[in-house]
């Protein structure tokens, strides 16, 4: 059975605004750690650490997955979508902070791009 190569051009427009959207909060929720963990305090906490890194890395599972056509895609974006839905609430939650709303923003697009894919193929 030989492999399929999948390209970027082979998939759906929406599916590639889900993609990009994925890498995207995966990038912002990473570089967010950094800028937790330097500010110290509240944005220090273990927990809020931990959700930037569950959301980043679902996001990074979900690329993988619609980048492979996984028929379980929907399931992970279903996941990713939530995760993120999360971390948006969790990021808006520490005040007002030019990277903790751009994180917020993000997340809050991804997991719109997620929840779509999710039931697109549910």
């Amino acid at each position: 059975m030989a492999i399929q190569e999948l390209t970027l051009s082979q998939v759906n427009p929406q599916m590639q605004q889900c993609i990009q959207n994925c890498l995207d909060c995966h990038s912002i929720c990473l570089n967010t750690v950094t800028y937790c963990l330097q500010k110290g305090g509240n944005h220090a906490e273990p927990a809020h650490i931990r959700l930037l890194l569950d959301c980043a890395e679902i996001c990074n599972t979900s690329t993988n997955f619609m980048l492979r056509a996984s028929d379980l895609h929907s399931r992970t974006c279903g996941v990713c979508a939530e995760l993120c839905q999360r971390c948006a609430d969790e990021c808006e939650r520490m005040g007002d902070d030019t990277q903790m709303k751009a994180c917020a923003q993000m997340c809050r697009r991804c997991a719109d791009s997620c929840r779509q894919m999710a039931m697109a193929t549910a």
